[in-house]
């Protein structure tokens, strides 16, 4: 009696469907962590979860620049005064004068704790505080690097004008709305001033970018939708000086 046997071409097809299931399988790339590509070809990784110990060139350091320092008349890309050019982080690196050896030594640093007329952001603007110096000084001596975070949530529990909102101004758009000739004429460096646009509607609706309203920080990215979040809540409370 002849046995039955299976054709030929159906032996191959088995076969190289066993072969290709074998081939791609893949192992865990380092234990399932994707490591984020470097999109400014810089060296540094971003996309990483923020820490309380790295300072963060894009969240943190650009918007005091942008603020402080890159706007009309000073270190910005058309007018770049004394060939400082401030708005950008290739831009800081090339003219800057970072000293990532001796961060207090870096051009841009001396220039904000000097106390004559060459102080940087000059007069009649406010100078950089103290925390904001601190900031500076902490990134130039990580490395300077061009850095960014993914904040991990957005914790909106229990926001304050102390922890939250103040910091958050003082970052973003003191450096243009402050001193003795502040910007539009409106002056973020108290908590009367802040709370004077908070219930007029300007601060909102300004950060938040609605239509009627001038889009803030003039010379920086948008605030991000937790910090909007948190400046909509910190109003709904009666913008306290919590």
């Amino acid at each position: 009696m002849k046995l039955n046997t299976f054709p030929s071409t159906i032996v191959i097809f088995l076969v190289s469907s066993l072969l290709l299931s074998y081939s791609c399988k893949h192992l865990p790339l380092n234990d399932g962590i994707i490591i984020p590509v470097d999109p400014t070809g810089n060296g540094n990784n971003t996309g990483s979860q923020c820490s309380p110990d790295t300072v963060y060139f894009v969240q943190q350091v650009l918007p005091l620049m942008q603020s402080g320092c890159a706007v009309s008349g000073c270190h910005d890309a058309i007018t770049h005064k004394e060939d400082l050019r401030l708005d950008s982080y290739s831009d800081i690196m090339a003219t800057g004068g970072i000293n990532v050896n001796n961060p207090t030594e870096s051009k841009i640093y001396r220039a904000m704790v000097k106390t004559d007329e060459e102080r940087m952001p000059p007069a009649p603007a406010s100078p950089m505080n103290s925390s904001q110096l601190a900031l500076i000084v902490k990134w130039i001596g990580q490395g300077a690097k061009n850095n960014s975070c993914i904040e991990s949530g957005c914790d909106t529990t229990n926001v304050t004008y102390t922890n939250h909102i103040k910091p958050m101004v003082q970052n973003a758009c003191q450096g243009c709305h402050s001193g003795a000739a502040p910007g539009g004429g409106i002056e973020l460096s108290t908590y009367a001033g802040i709370k004077a646009v908070a219930d007029n509607g300007k601060f909102y609706g300004s950060i938040s970018h609605l239509s009627g309203y001038n889009a803030m920080p003039k010379n920086g990215n948008k605030l991000t939708d937790c910090q909007i979040k948190m400046v909509q809540i910190w109003i709904n409370q009666g913008a306290p000086q919590n």
